[in-house]
């Protein structure tokens, strides 16, 4: 007896709102049923529509289906100063806003010509890592409750709420903080946020310890993860996968080794690959891309240490706003200050391209200057939409409750795929 004949028999209908459609395959004999999974949906991690042809539990088909979420972000940006037009990044892949501003500053700074200080490098790097580490927690306590998981979501939380804690004591904002800009940074760090970041550090090795211990051998989550939704390397290159979604099915690629940025070169750190591409193998790679970034915060924390003073952005008035000590006692100071907020500078034409590693993966700006004070085109390649690309293949064949578990492996933010 088919589902449907089973509802009807006990009178039963699908619940009002759900809208779904019978297929009869005339080939196969098969009698599959279409639905919506989303656009309000808890487990498709932001407004995702999935429309997914059942043979019973098993998917035949998946179509995702995007633009609930759709801001003009990219056009609004071109109607901005480069310097005012910096904040929107924050607001496009929302949960790595200073990867976001990373990426966008270095193009800027390519079209600009501009040298950037050691110290604000160094801190750059610094807060790019303890921004893949809050991004990958709130990708871990989500991923972990769809499948089941509820107690590490918890633990999760506190972990990234610490971090936002550090950026806020550093901007006084928790997460859209523009704190990485074109010229360097905002600002030096206030009194005792090293030893915020310093606590922190101390005390996340036993944190990675006690979440592997929830979840590694759990026998529950070897059994959904294990075998699920996998994509061979040749499949994950086809599809324009990057980031841990790339790493995990053995493509060894990551951009802050193969094409360095920000100093990453004098970083020792190693990239995390997978061997099966199974969502148990997203899951390890970014584990140990957590281990990763912990080594490279605790490098990077020595170096800026031993730079107590130093300047964090570039000197050149016509590119960073003068420091506000020398707005009471310099005119010059005032106008460079005046001429950059209200008007911005001038780059020469041409075109930039800023890329970095971003927690999803790449992360690119393509901006192109007509010599006006605002960016002629500004292009943002997400790594969400490219990785989002892969859905349709690992769903083929799985059951329903597979797709929940492979829409969490590949970590999406929904603001970085419709912009």
């Amino acid at each position: 007896m088919q589902s449907s004949d089973v509802l009807a028999e006990r009178g039963s209908t699908f619940p009002a709102g759900i809208e779904v459609e019978r297929h009869h395959d005339p080939d196969s004999g098969a009698d599959t049923m279409t639905i919506n999974m989303g656009p309000s949906h808890p487990s498709t991690h932001g407004v995702l529509r999935l429309v997914l042809e059942l043979d019973g539990e098993n998917v035949v088909r998946c179509t995702p289906h995007i633009g609930y979420l759709h801001t003009g972000i990219e056009k609004t940006m071109e109607n901005l100063s480069y310097y005012k037009a910096l904040v929107l990044t924050d607001r496009e892949d929302y949960l790595s806003n200073l990867c976001n501003n990373l990426a966008y500053s270095l193009a800027v700074e390519q079209l600009v010509d501009v040298v950037i200080p050691e110290k604000s490098q160094v801190l750059r790097v610094l807060l790019n890592e303890l921004e893949r580490i809050a991004s990958h927690m709130l990708w871990l306590g989500t991923h972990a409750l769809d499948i089941g998981a509820m107690s590490v979501f918890f633990y999760t939380w506190q972990d990234r709420d610490l971090i936002l804690e550090i950026k806020e004591h550093m901007s006084g904002v928790r997460t859209k903080t523009s704190w990485i800009c074109p010229g360097g940074l905002r600002g030096d760090m206030p009194s005792g946020w090293y030893e915020r970041v310093e606590s922190f550090l101390n005390q996340f090795p036993k944190r990675m310890e006690m979440y592997e211990g929830l979840l590694s051998n759990n026998p529950i989550w070897l059994e959904r993860t294990r075998g699920v939704g996998v994509l061979t390397p040749q499949e994950a290159l086809d599809a324009g996968l990057t980031g841990p979604s790339l790493r995990a099915s053995g493509v060894a690629f990551d951009l802050r080794k193969s094409n360095p940025y920000s100093g990453y070169e004098q970083y020792e750190f190693d990239i995390a690959v997978g061997q099966y591409g199974d969502v148990l193998d997203r899951y390890r790679v970014r584990m140990e891309e957590l281990r990763q970034s912990y080594a490279i915060c605790r490098q990077a924390m020595k170096r800026a240490l031993a730079m107590p003073g130093a300047p964090v952005r570039t000197n050149d008035r016509k590119i960073a706003p003068p420091p506000k000590a020398e707005l009471d006692t310099s005119m010059e100071a005032l106008i460079h200050h005046f001429k950059l907020f209200t008007e911005g500078y001038h780059p020469p034409v041409g075109e930039a391209l800023g890329s970095v590693e971003g927690p999803r993966g790449e992360k690119a700006y393509y901006v192109i200057s007509d010599g006006s004070n605002r960016p002629y085109r500004v292009r943002i390649k997400g790594p969400s939409f490219y990785n989002l690309q892969a859905l349709p293949k690992m769903c083929e064949g799985r059951l329903v409750a597979d797709v929940v578990a492979m829409i969490g492996s590949i970590d999406i933010v929904l603001g970085d795929i419709d912009r």
